[in-house]
């Protein structure tokens, strides 16, 4: 089979956003009567799952290399050393972008990190060294989550790095701190659950293909009942230290509809501990592949807040000042 050219593909996504477009426009909107409720409002309570490669990259993007290098030809890219066995799994799904008009409107400097950010994605992703996800990406991770409501509180359960976040109904006082995903407070606009999440750490992303923000986030958040089965969910993203003003990104939320689902454990944090942490044994546990088609060594480096520390375990004094 030929291999198609980059103008079929960006035509081919061309046409299939024009097509989905048009179906999202003619869906029938809920039927208010056919859904479940506590005290009037929709019940949200169920196991839910974004499906959509927002993770990887919220814009929409064509396949590319998880980790890549230049090809042989002009402007072609292969896999890069980290993940060549991988094969065809090591390269990043190509998808529909989520993002309204499809511009994220960074600052300028904020442009070039992001960008240095995407290119650096397997040392700097977050998600790779098991932090919690912040919202709103949590909400289309590749993993499940649970929502719990009552009539004064919301509280999801995400099956990643067992996050947590409670959406607080009723009035609350000002949060004394910042947090990985946020302080959420919502209120009731007829079936639309609206979400105000502020106080964040700047130690999350939006995605895999770098996308980041500051301190200074404010999300806004609306759940929106499509039926028993479907949310349309939307954020408002709002960073005036990194973006030049709000925007928005959107996609349903489907329930799980398997007999007896449930979250699963996804331990993480045990699951990173040699990436994180290979580096400071003596001996290392990670350090020699040899496959069918290839051997692969590996040698760490020490990141550079790290190296005192690394010192101090081995028993090896400080250099003199």
């Amino acid at each position: 089979m030929p291999h198609c050219g980059k103008n079929a593909g960006i035509a081919a996504i061309t046409i299939s956003l024009f097509l989905i477009a048009n179906f999202a426009a003619a869906a029938p909107a809920a039927d208010p009567t056919s859904l479940p409720r506590i005290e009037g409002k929709p019940d949200f309570s169920g196991i839910w799952e974004a499906n959509n490669t927002a993770n990887w990259d919220l814009q929409t993007h064509e396949a590319r290399p998880m980790v890549g290098q230049p090809g042989l030809t002009p402007n072609s890219v292969v896999l890069a050393a980290p993940v060549v066995g991988l094969g065809a799994i090591g390269w990043v799904p190509p998808g529909q972008g989520v993002v309204e008009g499809e511009e994220i409107p960074y600052q300028p400097w904020a442009e070039a990190r992001k960008k240095e950010n995407q290119e650096h994605w397997i040392d700097r992703d977050p998600e790779i060294k098991c932090f919690q996800p912040g919202i709103p990406r949590a909400m289309y991770m590749p993993h499940p989550f649970q929502i719990i409501q009552s009539s004064a509180n919301l509280m999801m359960v995400f099956e990643f790095a067992n996050s947590q976040r409670t959406i607080h109904l009723a009035k609350m006082d000002p949060y004394p701190n910042v947090a990985y995903m946020g302080y959420s407070v919502g209120r009731w606009e007829g079936d639309t659950l609206v979400v105000d999440v502020t106080d964040f750490t700047d130690a999350t992303w939006f995605d895999r293909a770098g996308n980041f923000h500051s301190d200074a986030l404010h999300v806004v958040e609306r759940f929106t009942p499509m039926g028993q089965n479907a949310i349309q969910y939307e954020a408002t993203i709002e960073d005036p230290q990194v973006f030049t003003r709000p925007w928005k990104i959107s996609m349903p939320l489907y329930r799980r509809l398997e007999k007896n689902a449930q979250l699963m454990e996804f331990r993480c944090v045990e699951m990173v501990e040699e990436t994180l942490y290979g580096h400071l044994r003596k001996e290392q546990l990670v350090k020699h592949w040899v496959g069918n088609t290839m051997t692969i060594d590996v040698k760490r480096t020490i990141p550079p807040g790290e190296a005192v520390f690394e010192r101090y375990i081995s028993g090896n004094p400080p250099p003199p000042k």
